[in-house]
């Protein structure tokens, strides 16, 4: 932690972020809210050592690099990587929201392996994809990124698996769709054939499970609508709730879940 003279700016922020990143904190002594941010970013720059480093700047005595910035209101908090800023924020946050927005914000090391993965995925080679996501996520088990393209990968091969992933993803915003429609598809990839209630509608619900289990949405939708057709309330309403489900873990603007939408909401 240190402050700044301008040429020490360029040197302790844009220099040395290109090998580490920034966090640099544009504080003034007179600022309520910086003095109660301080010591958390303190705790959290001694706690994360290696992962970024922290440089102080009195937006007093270096008013050049504050309009240089843009800052027009303190604190305020940017992440440098690279020579640029990367994220920032305005004021002084909980301890706990520091810490999830620092484990968004901070680019990783592995950021190029994760890349690599998708470039992988659009080539049709997911083993490959699979093996560069686990890695990442061996040294890194916070990876979010990496995790949510593990779990679309292995829902359907490897269910107890890629179950046990989606929950790290509940709590995260970007992702807790993903991790919801997972839970739904892998309660019924994992589950039995005998546990299914019986009934008219059983074995064509059944045909549309074994279809997911192969990983063939596009057929399951085809089924589990024909089910809903015929049975609605088959398995406490099952086939419309792996119906959204699918639509959830595709996305809306995926051929399938338009190819299926239309059919689906006139099935009721």
């Amino acid at each position: 932690m240190q402050s700044s003279t301008p040429f020490d700016f360029q040197t302790a922020v844009i220099e040395r972020s290109k090998t580490v990143p920034v966090l640099v904190d544009f504080w003034a002594p007179w600022c309520n809210p910086c003095r109660i941010l301080a010591p958390v970013l303190e705790r959290l720059a001694e706690r994360q050592a290696g992962k970024w480093v922290l440089v102080k700047v009195n937006t007093d005595e270096f008013p050049e690099i504050s309009t240089q910035y843009g800052i027009r209101g303190i604190p305020n908090v940017k992440l440098f990587s690279n020579g640029v800023v990367i994220d920032e924020f305005t004021g002084a946050l909980p301890e706990y929201q520091l810490e999830q927005w620092l484990r968004k914000a901070l680019p990783s090391p592995l950021a190029a392996d994760v890349d690599r993965a998708a470039t992988e995925i659009e080539t049709g080679n997911n083993e490959a994809a699979i093996a560069l996501l686990e890695g990442v996520l061996a040294s890194e088990p916070e990876n979010r990124k990496a995790a949510a393209m593990l779990v679309r990968l292995t829902l359907f091969s490897r269910p107890a698996e890629a179950l046990k992933l989606a929950e790290t993803l509940e709590a995260e915003p970007d992702y807790a769709e993903l991790s919801e429609s997972a839970r739904t598809l892998g309660a019924l990839l994992l589950r039995p054939a005998s546990a299914l209630p019986e009934g008219a509608s059983r074995e064509a619900y059944s045909a549309a499970v074994e279809s997911l289990r192969s990983g063939d949405l596009d057929s399951a939708l085809d089924r589990f609508i024909g089910v809903l057709r015929e049975n609605r309330q088959y398995d406490d309403d099952g086939s419309r709730k792996a119906c959204i489900a699918i639509f959830r873990f595709l996305g809306e603007e995926h051929e399938i879940t338009l190819k299926h939408r239309r059919p689906f909401d006139r099935a009721f």
